[in-house]
């Protein structure tokens, strides 16, 4: 069911007013998990990405880093808006983001993760775009005109994140002695969360069945490759063999989410419905 718009490249942006396509209750549900959980993950990063903003090591890259979360939080929004008409129950947007507990979130783990120092966030931000670019490329491909809508606008801001996040980790890998040694830290501490994105859960597999979302087999090559020629220009080895951890796309999340979202969420539960 997947199909091929490579000719086409501004074929789907009609689609994002479109009313929900005539699902199946079974169905709309599946889409309406998958569509939370990808908009979980960018918002999570998103958000994680913004607490660097006024704190960046220079100033372009604190801009850089500002403009990447924004992007992401405007996918976000895409993302909420149609989970919300999915649901068909008169949320919005902001009632998905502000107003749904810890374990309702289904994003995976390495977005939770704090920011550490420069080094953790470059490697947080290349895994997960090393997964976003290709992952969002094959989407453009979905049946689901609203999601491959989406797919299609946020492949053009995820293509300049990983050139980005690529760039800075070559930087670092085959700078200083002081550079390398901080992004092999980062690399030992969040290469056992790069696993998750690929691990399908009984929503997503699904899905694939269906022809909804690609294989995620296939993803995983392109995102491979990318990640072992990076890190040779980087003169950094991959990790082999590393026990990979899971459970956030089901909702078991580390501590840190529920740091974030108390602090994301108590203006909208202290005064509900306040308005600027």
């Amino acid at each position: 069911m997947m199909h091929n718009h490579e000719n086409a490249p501004h074929l789907h942006e009609q689609h994002f007013n479109t009313p929900v396509q005539d699902y199946a209750p079974e169905v709309k549900q599946l889409v309406l998990e998958f569509t939370l959980q990808l908009a979980d993950t960018s918002f999570i990063l998103g958000h994680r990405l913004s607490e660097w903003c006024g704190h960046g090591p220079v100033l372009e890259q604190d801009m850089a880093l500002s403009n990447i979360a924004l992007d992401l939080i405007g996918e976000t929004r895409s993302l909420y808006q149609y989970a919300a008409e999915l649901e068909g129950k008169g949320r919005t947007e902001d009632d998905m983001a502000y107003l749904r507990d810890t374990v309702e979130y289904k994003n995976p783990l390495l977005v939770e993760q704090p920011n550490g120092d420069f080094g953790d966030t470059i490697m947080r931000q290349f895994v997960f775009d090393s997964f976003h670019f290709f992952f969002l490329k094959a989407l453009q491909n979905s049946t689901d005109h609203r999601l491959a809508a989406i797919a299609e606008k946020s492949l053009k801001e995820s293509s300049y994140h990983i050139k980005w996040s690529s760039e800075w980790v070559i930087r670092l890998g085959d700078g200083t002695a002081e550079s390398r040694q901080r992004i092999e830290k980062a690399i030992d501490n969040l290469w056992p969360f790069s696993g998750e994105f690929f691990m399908m859960t009984a929503t997503e597999k699904a899905l694939l069945e269906q022809g909804f979302i690609p294989d995620y087999n296939q993803i995983k090559q392109s995102s491979d490759a990318h990640i072992a020629k990076v890190f040779e220009e980087a003169t950094l080895e991959v990790p082999q063999n590393v026990w990979m951890q899971s459970g956030g796309k089901e909702g078991r999340h580390t501590e840190h989410l529920g740091f974030i979202l108390t602090e994301l969420q108590y203006l909208q539960r202290a005064y509900p419905r306040l308005e600027w």
